[in-house]
């Protein structure tokens, strides 16, 4: 068993135009104030970050590096999210993730899409010279649309869905092998990869790729009402970073898993500030613990409800409560009675 790292805090929700979060060095700083010791860095966001001339300049890197460790606090892995999303959009996306990109790939899915593979690729490299062993992405969806089984999906069209993501994705995870740094797909409602099937499937395209891993949020099965705690016991060998986010599914006469439409205040799931949801995250850090997690508790606050300053202060302390500082001793070493294999065998009637 190994101690969980934390806390870290993603900064992609609290990026902005105006100080404290408008440049690396005060927002790191900003961070350290508030009790992290690390942060998780979304790479589409120039105010703070600048992937292209990190996959080049391991100077650079060093210069973010030595910025944080003044101001507190370390990188603990880069996020490609937006871009990982743009890998494999299907049309009828194309006009709400066309803002994703830059403006002069808009309107063109074919150079947005190298232009997301390229980022991806960049994404390996900076990591590597960040000295890192992970990055976070999405996936992407082909099939997405088609979740619903009605009208009935022509056959072989999942089939023919995550043989094309595999195709597309196999490169890249290859590129992150050669660093060898972990590619943790955010298994997330709509991606191809949503659950622990879909990301089976999607394994097995890629023909169980070591640098094919995951990142758990227990937020988002909340929502799907799947049993997180399990996907723990079943993919924990594949866990290899960690987003502790809160959720809460209210069942009620009027919306359920599918949210009617409704602004996230009226949805039955909604996202929540840690403490303020319904993840048993006491059993998640248990389960991590166990299995021998040795990466990241990172915070990444969504709530509809509570102002973001209070959920990254209240965050912070949180996580810093629930990670387990594991053992080293048995509890009962006290009654050991020592080694013997002479009384061993007695104890077996073999002497």
């Amino acid at each position: 068993m190994s101690n969980i790292k934390g806390p870290a805090i993603f900064l992609a929700q609290f990026a902005g135009d105006t100080a404290p979060y408008n440049s690396w060095d005060s927002i790191t700083k900003w961070a350290a104030g508030h009790g992290f010791v690390g942060v998780q860095v979304p790479t589409w966001d120039g105010r703070l970050f600048d992937l292209k001339k990190a996959a080049s300049s391991k100077d650079y890197c060093d210069e973010l590096k030595g910025i944080a460790k003044k101001n507190g606090v370390q990188i603990t892995e880069l996020s490609t999210h937006l871009q990982g999303q743009l890998v494999a959009t299907h049309p009828a996306y194309d006009e709400q993730f066309d803002g994703f990109a830059p403006k002069e790939m808009r309107g063109n899915p074919k150079k947005r899409q190298a232009w997301a593979v390229d980022q991806l690729m960049l994404g390996a490299k900076a990591s590597k010279n960040l000295g890192l062993k992970a990055s976070v992405t999405f996936s992407g969806a082909l099939a997405w649309p088609f979740i619903y089984p009605f009208p009935q999906r022509p056959a072989g069209l999942v089939e023919t869905a995550f043989d094309e993501l595999a195709r597309r994705w196999k490169p890249i995870l290859d590129a992150y092998d050669k660093v060898g740094v972990d590619l943790c797909y955010e298994v997330h409602p709509s991606e191809d990869l949503y659950d622990g099937a879909t990301f089976e499937m999607f394994l097995d395209k890629v023909k169980g790729h070591k640098r094919c891993n995951i990142l758990y949020d227990p937020s988002h099965f909340v929502l799907q009402q799947l049993d997180y705690l399990q996907y723990i016991d079943l993919y924990h060998d594949r866990i290899k970073m960690f987003h502790v986010k809160d959720a809460e599914f209210n069942k009620n006469g009027r919306t359920g898993v599918y949210g009617g439409y409704q602004n996230w205040i009226d949805r039955a799931g909604r996202f929540r500030s840690v403490g303020d949801g319904q993840v048993d995250f006491k059993s998640i850090f248990s389960k991590l613990a166990q299995y021998g997690y040795k990466g990241w508790a990172v915070l990444e606050w969504e709530c509809c409800i509570k102002h973001p300053e209070d959920g990254a202060r209240e965050g912070a302390a949180f996580i810093r409560d629930h990670v387990i500082h594991v053992t080293e001793k048995a509890f009962d070493d006290f009654a050991a009675a020592g080694v013997d294999e002479k009384a061993n065998r007695r104890a077996l009637g073999l002497a």
